[in-house]
């Protein structure tokens, strides 16, 4: 069939791969020709529906000029903003960074790592690299590096007078299969500090720019090798504390969110281009199927709701759990600390009051990173050092996300536990962001715990667990109170390894409310301009996570958070 005739909007006219077919209606002798554009991840699903004339063997448009309805030009005003921003950061992306990508300061490891990313790359390796092995080409000798992308190359750094500089590998990895999909060379030369930052001079001078924090995952985003949330993934498995966090974080990376969230962006587009050709062909296409448009719906939901369980995971994994240990002086606060985190951190003698500062302790529990807090007996001093102490307890356990209050089993319950107990209370009703209590029955090896469970006060705990410090018994059953009070349990059984962040479950709740309100439109019989609004929004809010719809506001401070290298 002849096409000549279409008005194809403008930035319609450059996509490849334009579907047509016939389909015939029921109300009508004349067949519909139904074009459909590709489907990716910059064009998505486009449905402009146009009616011709099938009795012609021309194929003759029924009207002189078709209206393409598609769901992308509803998405172009909150899109622009997305452009603009990438070509504004694309126009740095003609200058080279570079930076040293292994750590700086501290103790030095025996290699180091020098990163280049650009255009001009290769031209500044050229100047200042020399390899040891000498290729020949026409039957003499070239002293002038070729590089062969992911050929690694033995050789030597000197300086612009020629002297020698560090002994280096150079790895090149040519574009496009590099990690910012640009031309990547990195110099590996000695450890220690002093050659990395020679060569590092060596390539500022030659022409390339110190790289800001995060720009080299910028680039490999900005050139799309990696999504918005892969590449915050990135920053997660480098700051990752534990095994867990890292398998999370490496989970992201290789696109679990990714795929869920594309998957969903693009069955909102549908709908959303479905809903557009009805309002401009209603009289031509049949009613949409309300039922299956709520199930679809619901089903979408659904996947949300089961991505929004995993950011509590994913917070815990990331920020840790604190955990305060209270109690008064002398009860074995200090050695529990100490047995739990298997460390001597805290000091332990028999004198009362021993501990005047928080100590701390990071441990690992179910995969999860803990801090303890070790805290000074709380009691009525007149001490000024130790009231100071007193006063940093209340605080810690206000800050903490739970609270262990270690009495003596020996003692059993005293009226300065009762005295304890009170403050903790208070602090629970005026601070709601402390999650639970344990109360730990120490020195079992000494006394029963009788004297302690008998009181009133243990119902007011959400565990009790009895230890012994000394012998290290207990500690089990600890870990597995603290793991239970956090509520990791219900997270972990959705079966996903990735999770979800701060502002990746903000996105996800957006789109979460606007599927419900496009669900009591569809049940109320709204009209279908009311659908249109609530599905534009839910896929923005998708477009947030993978960085189809992004601010440069929102960029600068997701990459900001990053290590100057990555």
């Amino acid at each position: 069939m002849a096409c000549r005739a279409w008005e194809i909007p403008m930035f319609a006219r450059s996509l490849p791969g334009v579907r047509l077919w016939w389909h015939r209606r029921k109300s009508c002798l004349n067949k519909i020709c139904c074009v459909q554009l590709p489907c990716g991840r910059r064009t998505y699903m486009w449905r402009p529906v146009a009616a011709f004339c099938a009795s012609s063997h021309d194929g003759t448009l029924l009207q002189t000029s078709v209206s393409f309805s598609d769901a992308r030009t509803r998405l172009e005003d909150d899109r622009r903003i997305s452009r603009n921003m990438r070509s504004d950061l694309s126009d740095t992306s003609d200058d080279t960074i570079v930076a040293i990508v292994t750590p700086v300061g501290g103790q030095h490891g025996a290699v180091e790592i020098i990163r280049l990313s650009g255009p001009s790359a290769v031209a500044i390796v050229k100047t200042l690299f020399v390899p040891s092995r000498r290729k020949k080409k026409y039957g003499k000798l070239r002293t002038e590096w070729s590089p062969v992308s992911h050929m690694v190359e033995y050789g030597t750094v000197i300086d612009a007078s020629g002297a020698l500089v560090d002994e280096v590998l150079v790895v090149p990895m040519l574009t496009p299969r590099s990690y910012t999909r640009e031309d990547v060379i990195e110099i590996q030369c000695h450890g220690g500090g002093i050659c990395s930052r020679r060569v590092l001079h060596l390539c500022l001078e030659a022409g390339a720019r110190l790289a800001q924090p995060g720009e080299f995952t910028l680039r490999a985003f900005l050139n799309g090798r990696l999504d918005l949330s892969q590449a915050e993934n990135v920053a997660q498995l480098v700051s990752a504390k534990t095994i867990s966090a890292a398998e999370t974080a490496l989970a992201g990376l290789q696109g679990g969110l990714s795929v869920l969230v594309r998957s969903l962006r693009a069955e909102c587009i549908e709908m959303l281009a479905d809903v557009d050709a009805r309002l401009d062909f209603d009289d031509e296409l049949p009613d949409l199927n309300a039922n299956l448009l709520i199930q679809k719906i619901e089903k979408i939901w659904q996947q949300v709701q089961q991505a929004l369980k995993t950011e509590k995971r994913g917070k815990l994994l990331q920020i840790g759990i604190q955990v305060a240990i209270v109690g008064r002086p002398n009860v074995g606060k200090s050695s529990l600390l100490n047995a739990w985190s298997q460390t001597d951190r805290a000091i332990v003698t028999n004198v009362a009051g021993t501990t005047r500062d928080i100590v701390e302790a990071g441990i690992v529990v179910g995969g999860f990173p803990v801090k303890l807090l070790d805290t000074a007996g709380i009691r009525e001093t007149h001490d000024v050092v130790e009231s100071i102490g007193v006063e940093r307890s209340v605080v810690a356990a206000k800050g903490a996300d739970v609270i262990v209050m270690v009495v003596n089993a020996q003692d059993g319950w005293t009226q300065d536990d009762t005295h304890i107990f009170d403050k903790l209370l208070r602090v629970r009703d005026t601070c709601s962001g402390l999650a639970s209590s344990i109360l730990v029955i120490n020195k079992i090896d000494q006394a029963p715990t009788n004297s302690v469970t008998r009181t009133e006060f243990v119902k007011a705990f959400d565990k009790v667990v009895p230890t012994c410090a000394l012998q290290r018994l207990g500690f089990d059953d600890l870990e597995a109170a603290l793991l239970d009070l956090v509520g990791t349990g219900d997270v972990t059984s959705v079966g996903q390894m990735w999770a979800v962040n701060q502002r990746q479950a903000e996105q996800l709740l957006r789109a979460s409310e606007a599927l419900e309100r496009l669900k009591g439109s569809i049940q109320q019989c709204l009209p279908i301009d009311f659908w249109a609004v609530d599905i534009k929004e839910a896929a923005i809010a998708f477009g947030e996570i993978s960085g189809d719809v992004v601010s440069e506001e929102v960029l600068s401070r997701i990459f900001s958070k990053f290590c100057i290298g990555k």
